[in-house]
């Protein structure tokens, strides 16, 4: 699929996530059995997430953790950078509140 995923659907979107997840268990060599093992997860579970059927989000965070990827999350979800101006705000309504 080409499309870049802010044109797709959330259903094709989790199908690419369960692409992606089923890549890097392949890349670290490991097959479903052992990733449901060593994540404390039913290999039916994983196969499901592979197939993009809406994981849970702990789901998606023990299996980045045993392919050693769970750092990837800090490009999912990255810290919000602070701007000067609302670090003055705040200091302003912390220094009067």
């Amino acid at each position: 699929m080409n499309k870049r995923l802010e044109e797709r659907t959330d259903p094709e979107i989790l199908d690419e996530l369960g692409r992606r997840l089923a890549q890097v268990r392949s890349g670290v060599g490991m097959n479903q059995e052992e990733a449901a093992a060593r994540a404390g997860l039913n290999r039916t579970t994983v196969s499901r997430a592979e197939r993009g059927e809406n994981p849970t989000l702990l789901t998606v965070v023990r299996l980045l953790r045993v392919y050693g990827r769970l750092a990837s999350l800090d490009s999912f979800i990255p810290e919000p950078e602070v701007s000067p101006m609302a670090l003055i705000r705040k200091g302003r309504v912390t220094s009067h509140g």
